[in-house]
């Protein structure tokens, strides 16, 4: 990180940028060039060890890039607000945002999709118990990002 003066350490404040933001790109390998998707997410974090969760269709590009390669990168990001200056280069934003890289898996396991699930829920309503139906549950499609590196960065 070039500006270690805007890294964030504090697990509590990880939490809370993880918490504030609500969209997470992930980047897959597509050949020779990237391939960059917004999704909705859900987190652990436990000590050091961020883990993110999405769901999506149980077919299509993303879980086809996976079977490929299932290292992605991923970008987490909130923009506060503009900070003007008196010249175009004087500018900058208050931001939060947190990138890394890790491997993402499907899960299977009817339970393990459950509450990931359940942590997607609990990040947009605040709720953390779910009823999910089995029919749902079968419906759709959860990824699991172990994060093997991130860093956190703000500039408030």
């Amino acid at each position: 990180m070039r500006r270690h003066e805007r890294e964030v350490t504090d697990r509590n404040r990880i939490e809370q940028v993880l918490s504030d933001c609500k969209t997470c790109r992930l980047a897959l390998s597509d050949g020779d060039a990237p391939y960059v998707v917004p999704l909705c997410y859900g987190y652990a974090l436990s000590g050091a060890q961020l883990t993110l969760y999405f769901h999506c269709a149980v077919q299509g590009k993303k879980l086809s890039l996976i079977k490929k390669c299932s290292q992605a990168g991923f970008e987490i990001d909130m923009f506060r607000q503009l900070v003007p200056a008196g010249q175009a280069c004087g500018f900058t934003a208050e931001y939060a945002s947190l990138i890394g890289k890790g491997t993402v898996s499907v899960l299977e396991d009817p339970a393990e999709k459950r509450a990931a699930l359940c942590l997607i829920m609990r990040h947009y309503t605040g709720k953390s118990e779910w009823d999910i139906p089995a029919a749902a549950l079968n419906g759709v499609c959860v990824l699991k990002l172990s994060a093997g590196e991130y860093s956190c960065k703000e500039n408030i």
